[in-house]
């Protein structure tokens, strides 16, 4: 009899946590979470916007009706009163105010345009990109710029914070943050608040390390900016890239 209660028991834990058995106005959430927001029809979209339904009518079934009676079409939705779809059983000012709020947002991003990423060609565009994160700094910091194959900026990321005279820099930490940016190239760059723009044996020594290792991950370290509140040096300038 034990043993039977416990299969009983770890039987309903196992069949709790299947899609199958959620709510069905929770559905939609959980296939967003799984596969992304694409895979979901306007109307599964529309219901995770509304949270719930009505008793009888699930939130999905109430997108659907909704976007029925909008002729399935989102511009049309848009032009909908809050007085409008309060008509609905199951839909209350908040909801209203929800589903025109996600309207007005999806109308604007349209009408935004999209931002070009800075192009990176010599180094003087690297310094120009890299020079305001030093602006005024009295310790050394490390940072990297992360570019795609077209040598457009995909990200500007510190990688470490030190003293006067110098900060660490883990490999590990510069290659883990290009790969999670799917970066082809790296730019290094760092900082000297004494205004030397001579590099030292250790800044020669992690740029090696750090263009050996890109190449193992068919990356390229393609320059290592030194900046000072007077200018910068560049390693692929002075050829010792």
């Amino acid at each position: 009899m034990h043993q039977t209660t416990e299969h009983q028991n770890a039987t309903a834990y196992t069949t709790a946590y299947t899609i199958k058995s959620w709510a069905e106005d929770d559905r939609p959430r959980e296939k967003l979470f799984l596969r992304g927001a694409a895979v979901l029809s306007n109307a599964e979209l529309l219901a995770i916007l509304l949270g719930s339904g009505s008793i009888g009518e699930s939130a999905v079934q109430l997108a659907q009706r909704i976007l029925n009676d909008s002729n399935n079409n989102l511009n049309d939705l848009g032009k909908r009163s809050i007085s409008d779809l309060k008509k609905y059983k199951g839909m209350g000012d908040a909801k209203a105010i929800t589903v025109l709020a996600a309207v007005e947002l999806a109308r604007r991003r349209a009408a935004t345009a999209i931002p070009v990423a800075p192009t990176i060609i010599t180094s003087a565009d690297a310094y120009a990109h890299l020079a305001p994160v030093y602006t005024d700094l009295a310790h050394e910091e490390f940072y990297l710029l992360l570019l795609n194959r077209a040598n457009r900026v995909i990200k500007r990321e510190r990688v470490s914070s030190g003293g006067v005279a110098g900060t660490v820099v883990d490999a590990k930490q510069v290659f883990k943050i290009a790969l999670d940016n799917l970066a082809c190239g790296i730019i290094l760059s760092h900082n000297h608040p004494s205004g030397n723009l001579k590099p030292s044996q250790a800044d020669l020594d992690i740029t090696r390390r750090l263009r050996e290792g890109a190449k193992l991950l068919e990356m390229n370290v393609l320059d290592h900016i030194i900046v000072t509140a007077h200018g910068f040096f560049s390693f692929a300038d002075e050829g010792l890239m």
